[in-house]
């Protein structure tokens, strides 16, 4: 999955969670952004995100994969 698709999917799942999404691309340092969902928030690489990255940021965004 790209960083690009991610962001979709992230506020596509706000929206049918009733939560505030946002993305911050000059929060990061470098090719990184900073994705807020509801109250949570993950930073985020640009490009292909590997399993693991992919992982984590859902876990600091408490968002269940089947539901993502």
């Amino acid at each position: 999955m790209t960083s690009q698709e991610f962001i979709r999917r992230a506020r596509a799942y706000a929206r049918r969670t009733g939560q505030r999404f946002r993305f911050d691309p000059k929060h990061g340092k470098g090719s990184h952004g900073r994705i807020y969902v509801g109250s949570r928030f993950a930073t985020l690489p640009r490009g292909e995100l590997k399993k693991g990255v992919l992982a984590a940021m859902l876990h600091q965004l408490d968002i269940d994969r089947g539901e993502f």
